[in-house]
C-alpha cells in the first residue's frame, strides 16, 4: 500500500482560511513538506487608526512566499473557475469564514477536509471551544471532516482527544483554542498521505445525537456577582476573546459597566483578578477597588 503514497511536494491542495491562527496551521504543512497551490481568503479589510486596507494573515503569509492569494467577495463561478485550474488532489479548510458551495465542494478528487474542534457531531457550528468550557465540557477534541453542504455535517476523517493546558479545567478559551489548532495540524498531518493515497475510509456521524453551539450575544456576557461562583468562572474563561464578560459597580453615586477579564476560584469563591472599566485601561481589580467603587 506505501507504494500509493504521493510526495508530500506532489501533494496539491488549495488552503481556504484567513486569521492569524490559520497560519499556525500553514507553517506546521509547510515544515512537514506541504505547500498549498493557491490560498483563498477574505477580502482585505480597513483596520487601524488610519482605517488602511490590510491583507488577512494568510494572504501576508502567501505573498512571502510567492503563492497565489485570492480573496474574493463571493465564491461565484468565475471563483470555481480559477480553482478547478489548479487541478489539485484535495482543499482543506480552517478559519475561512465563508461557506462553501456544492460547486466548489465538488472540484477536487479527493474532497475538502475541514478542522473542527470537537468531537463531532458534539458541538456543531462557530466557537465549539467556547461551547465546551461555558458547558463545562470535558470532552474536548478535534475532528477532520470530508466536507458537505451542511454545517458540520460531513463524514468524519479523523479523531483525537484533546487535553487541557497545565492549569486545569476551566482553561482560557483563547489557550484551548491555540492547543486545538496545533493538535489539529499535527493530526492532519499524520493523515494526509493515506488519505490522498485513498488508504482511509470516511465514516458517518451519528445525526441523532448531533449537539450544537448556542448563539453568543454581547448581553450574555453578563456577569451577576451573586450568582454561582463555578459558572461565573466557566462564562469568563469562555467568553475571553469574544463578547467578553462584565458587571456593573457604583462610585460616587455614578453606574460603571466594568469588563471583567479573568479570576479564579478561591475556597468556593469567585476571586476577580483583572478588569477593564468603561474608557479606561486594564488594571488589578485590587487597584479598582481602591478608586473607591463597589459591587452592585
Amino acid at each position: 500500500m506505501m507504494n500509493n503514497l504521493k510526495k508530500k511536494s506532489d501533494v496539491r491542495f488549495v488552503f481556504f482560511g484567513t486569521p492569524e491562527l490559520a497560519t499556525v496551521v500553514l507553517d506546521a504543512l509547510e515544515s512537514a513538506g506541504y505547500l498549498p497551490t493557491l490560498v483563498v481568503t477574505t477580502p482585505d479589510q480597513k483596520k487601524g487608526r488610519g482605517m488602511q486596507l490590510t491583507s488577512s494573515p494568510v494572504k501576508q503569509w502567501a505573498n512571502t512566499r510567492n503563492i497565489e492569494a485570492i480573496a474574493p467577495e463571493a465564491l461565484d463561478n468565475s471563483v470555481a473557475e480559477i480553482i478547478r485550474l489548479k487541478n489539485c488532489d484535495l482543499f482543506i479548510v480552517i478559519y475561512y469564514g465563508k461557506v462553501l458551495p456544492k460547486e466548489i465542494l465538488d472540484i477536487p478528487a479527493h474532497g475538502t477536509l475541514n478542522i473542527h474542534f470537537s468531537l463531532l457531531p458534539r458541538w456543531r457550528g462557530t466557537s465549539p471551544v467556547r461551547a465546551a468550557i461555558f458547558n463545562d465540557d470535558h470532552a474536548i477534541g478535534t475532528s477532520i471532516i470530508l466536507l458537505d453542504e451542511k454545517i458540520d455535517h460531513g463524514p468524519v476523517v479523523a479523531q483525537r482527544k484533546i487535553y487541557p493546558p497545565a492549569g486545569g479545567w476551566p482553561p482560557r478559551a483563547q489557550e484551548l483554542e491555540a492547543l486545538a489548532t496545533r493538535t489539529s495540524v499535527q493530526l492532519l498531518i499524520e493523515i494526509l498521505p493515506s488519505w490522498v493515497a485513498g488508504e482511509i475510509e470516511e465514516h458517518e456521524q451519528n445525526h441523532d445525537v448531533a449537539t450544537y453551539c448556542p448563539k453568543i450575544t454581547k448581553e450574555d456576557g453578563f456577569i451577576n456577582l451573586n450568582s454561582d461562583p463555578y459558572k461565573n468562572l466557566l462564562k469568563i474563561r469562555a467568553f475571553d476573546t469574544t463578547v467578553g464578560t462584565y458587571t456593573f459597580f457604583e462610585r460616587n453615586g455614578k453606574k460603571i459597566r466594568v469588563g471583567i477579564l479573568d479570576a479564579h476560584i478561591d475556597n468556593s469563591l469567585l476571586v476577580i483578578d483583572k478588569v477593564k472599566p468603561e474608557g479606561k485601561k486594564e488594571m488589578s481589580y485590587a487597584e479598582f477597588l481602591r478608586s473607591g467603587a463597589k459591587p452592585i
